[in-house]
């Protein structure tokens, strides 16, 4: 099977052909949430079934963590430390450089959280995350918990206040910043057992908030879950065929193909310019000629 798929002449630019996929780990039940660690030239990524947080390096793959609290969604702050969506206990944590916990957001309003998914931070180092219901809706978990507050998207400030931003999308998942920080992109993953294809929405940044969602792209294989942004402002996005790269203006301009479902994935390496890609059972690499933002 071919690497990649072109279908805009632009796409060739970003890619190198002498550069193929490689599979660089196996063995996992569910595999998600990328974070590259430059500083440790180390990713850290989720096996969510088998609640543990693995770390891969060249040197190898050991488990950074485990139990997890069913781990899935990670990012870095501005300080880099490592945020977390934890569906275990239905709370987003950062770890501090000692190695503790803390807790960030577990309720809104009184109610516990859904089962956060997927999170980034803006520029000003507000915290963003998802909270749709796949976390308490699954039973791999081995429980099953009742859903007190809608699928939104929130914001949670510096100061600690927590804002639900975006609660109109069936299940809000992955989501990314625009390098200049007007647009955010969200997934909205509700749909995926319907025949309504799943679709990605772009939101205009008016001080600091979200307004305007307007459909961005509707994924034609599988279901838009974890996505990225390169530097230039092309979206890339995890699908079930691979991952797919989508110019500013929605034009898909070509896909990598992938033999496992991609959940995922992340910039990283030296020059940022390799593609990490959680699929399924497997983590995956590929360098491109693009940077991450």
């Amino acid at each position: 099977m071919p690497d990649f798929q072109i279908l805009d002449p632009r796409f060739n630019a970003f890619i190198l052909h002498n550069a193929p996929i490689k599979r660089l780990a196996s063995g996992f039940d569910w595999a998600e949430g990328p974070v590259w660690f430059g500083d440790h030239q180390a990713l850290l990524f989720s096996d969510i079934p088998n609640d543990r947080i693995m770390r891969w390096s060249e040197g190898g793959l050991t488990t950074h963590r485990a139990p997890s609290n069913y781990a899935n969604g990670h990012t870095r702050d501005l300080w880099g430390r490592l945020i977390s969506c934890e569906h275990g206990l239905r709370r987003v944590t950062r770890t501090e450089w000692d190695g503790t916990v803390t807790v960030l957001a577990d309720s809104y309003q009184g109610k516990p959280l859904n089962s956060p998914n997927d999170v980034v931070v803006s520029p000003d180092g507000a915290v963003w995350f998802t909270d749709p219901h796949y976390g308490i809706k699954t039973d791999y978990e081995g429980f099953m918990a009742p859903q007190k507050l809608p699928c939104s998207v929130y914001r949670l400030d510096p100061s600690g206040s927590l804002e639900a931003v975006i609660t109109d999308m069936a299940c809000p998942n992955g989501l990314c910043f625009s390098p200049d920080g007007t647009r955010l992109y969200v997934a909205d993953t509700g749909r995926q057992f319907t025949d309504d294809p799943q679709h990605i929405l772009v939101f205009d940044m008016v001080q600091g908030r979200p307004q305007g969602g307007r459909l961005f792209h509707k994924v034609d294989a599988g279901w838009s879950d974890g996505m990225r942004m390169d530097s230039e402002g092309n979206l890339w996005t995890s699908a079930g065929d691979g991952v797919h790269c989508i110019a500013p203006d929605g034009t898909v301009l070509g896909k990598i193909l992938v033999p496992e479902v991609v959940s995922n994935l992340c910039f990283g390496g030296r020059a940022r310019n390799r593609l990490f890609i959680t699929a399924t059972t497997s983590l995956y690499s590929i360098v491109l000629n693009r940077q991450g933002h």
